[in-house]
């Protein structure tokens, strides 16, 4: 355990009539803070990182838990972990400083640098990749969807860039939308190799981790390599833990191995205003809006959100087992650095990364919130007009407005409904104009508004259902589907012995497991093809080749 004098935390916390534990003790402070790791206290759970600087000193860190649990290894403030996507902060920063040094422009059509890319017929630039714009669809999706999701085979960024390669559409048009995909950064990462000549690990290495002082910092550019002092990733098996490795060499989306100490180190470096020169931290946090005028806070592979009512710039990431967390609030002059090589806690209601700032940042309530629309009651008759099954045209997915107990009620998701006008309903912040002949238009602040097509209800007659039953192939995930009927259902097979249930929407719309399926008819030859969306990869399309399986 690393700790700085009690006397550096108090002047630290009491620097700032901000924070809520100006008036704590020392003891306090670190009581509440052991008491919220102490799930991982032990000798028999996986473990966790917290490091804490202020104005670029660090004032706590320690570590919990095991690294090694087959070996009865400690987990310590020195175990390299893995950082998921918070990686992605340094393959941008990469990019930046190749861009400093002239060797390429963030306004580069990526086809540039990577020529295999499909050309899609509009520009795809360099800074789209990195602001997640690109409407590139994730390959590990893809992947998933193809039933080898990440893990389960040892893929590499050129794996990831011949997935790719084998896309036949966007997700969006660049610049349109906003959709996280890790497929901007293993092509960012590639794109470092050929301009520099450098592996993105040996780049990043000459011009990040040895000028910063990361000494216990490094890529997992090759998973079979040995790494000292690494530990173990795990994921919830029952009521004990599992090994869950990532293994596979794709990096730049993640990958990189590290303590929460060097990425402390990370955030006093270049907040310092010292990665490039001049200082690059104004590229770093810069955003750009999308083409209707929307807001992206996404920066270079930096996040702008307000957390908490409080000015910030973070990342979270999660690979396989691994999860982390690093956020840098201006206002406080405070840094978090949060590591765990465990899983298990995902779904628990204590998030330790939120209950740490807290201790030190009050979440900030609006001083003056928007106020609520007022809600009416409308008759049932009318509300009916209204009524039915809505495809979202982007995804296919679909939704139900229903009436329950006289209001109106949505699936998918399932929510009920406030009403502020006859056709006009609320849920969370979300609103919904319904036209009886147009569709619904969602509203979701912040995001682009969509029109979903109104639709007739599913068929689910045998006949109708039979229509669907056949072998389908997509050139995409390079992978087969067996769309089969039984006992008047219909099941998604991916051979051998995984099995999904098809829930019917709309008429030739299902619900998959892993998201919406829609079908596709031709006037003569009747259904011809399937697409399944899943929320980092649109429509994703499977052709019918045969009527029946082999």
């Amino acid at each position: 355990m690393t700790i700085s004098s009690k006397s550096l935390l108090l002047s630290a916390l009491v620097s700032s009539a901000s924070f809520s534990a100006a008036a704590q003790s020392w003891q306090d402070t670190v009581a509440r803070i052991e008491q919220i790791f102490s799930r991982y206290n032990n000798d028999k759970t996986p473990g966790a990182q917290l490091a804490i600087s202020r104005n670029g000193s660090v004032i706590f860190s320690k570590a919990w838990g095991m690294a090694d649990l087959e070996h009865q290894v400690p987990l310590t403030p020195q175990s390299i972990t893995e950082a998921g996507s918070v990686s992605k902060q340094f393959t941008a920063a990469a990019i930046l400083l190749l861009e400093q040094q002239g060797k390429l422009s963030l306004d580069d059509d990526v086809r540039k640098h990577i020529g295999e890319l499909r050309d899609y017929k509009v520009k795809i630039t360099l800074r789209h990749l990195i602001q997640h714009t690109s409407g590139l669809k994730d390959w590990g999706s893809i992947m998933d969807v193809a039933g080898w999701p990440r893990g389960s085979r040892a893929y590499t960024n050129d794996y990831a860039l011949y997935v790719i390669s084998l896309q036949q559409s966007l997700n969006n048009l660049p610049g349109d939308e906003y959709i996280y995909s890790n497929s901007n950064y293993n092509l960012l990462a590639i794109i470092v190799q050929r301009v520099s000549g450098l592996s993105l690990a040996d780049f990043t290495k000459k011009y990040i981790f040895e000028p910063a002082g990361m000494k216990n910092t490094e890529w997992r550019s090759y998973y079979r390599k040995i790494v000292p002092n690494r530990a173990f990733a795990y994921s919830r098996n029952g009521a004990g833990f599992q090994t869950n490795m990532p293994n596979e060499s794709a990096y730049g989306n993640g990958g990189l191995l590290t303590t929460a100490e060097d990425l402390l180190i990370w955030n006093n470096y270049y907040l310092g205003g010292r990665l490039g020169n001049p200082s690059l931290f104004a590229q770093q946090t810069a955003t750009r809006p999308l083409n209707n005028g929307g807001k992206n806070n996404y920066g270079a592979g930096l996040m702008t959100d307000p957390v908490g009512g409080w000015k910030a710039i973070a990342h979270s990431g999660a690979t396989a087992g691994y999860r982390a967390n690093l956020e840098y609030f201006p206002e406080a002059g405070l840094s978090i650095a949060w590591l765990s090589n465990t899983s298990a806690f995902d779904t628990d209601t204590l998030n330790v990364a939120n209950a740490v700032r807290r201790l030190f940042l009050p979440v900030r309530r609006p001083e003056n919130p928007p106020p609520r629309p007022a809600f009416i009651t409308v008759p049932e008759e009318k509300l009916a007009a209204y009524a039915g099954w809505y495809r979202n045209p982007r995804t296919g997915g679909g939704t139900k407005l229903y009436i329950k107990d006289g209001k109106m009620s949505s699936l998918f998701p399932a929510a009920n409904l406030n009403t502020v006008a006859e056709n006009i309903f609320v849920v969370g912040n979300n609103r919904l104009e319904v036209d009886k002949k147009k569709g619904l238009l969602w509203i979701s602040p912040g995001a682009d508004s969509i029109y979903f097509d109104r639709v007739e209800p599913a068929d689910t007659s045998e006949k109708n259902l039979q229509k669907y039953v056949g072998t389908y192939y997509s050139r995409e995930a390079e992978a087969f589907y067996y769309i089969v009927l039984k006992q008047g259902k219909l099941f998604l097979e991916l051979r051998p012995g995984t099995v999904f249930s098809l829930t019917p929407t709309y008429y030739d719309g299902f619900d998959c497991p892993f998201g919406p399926i829609h079908f596709i008819r031709d006037i003569k030859k009747g259904i011809v093809e399937l697409k399944v969306s899943v929320s980092r990869a649109r429509n994703i399309t499977f052709r019918k080749v045969y009527d029946a399986g082999f």
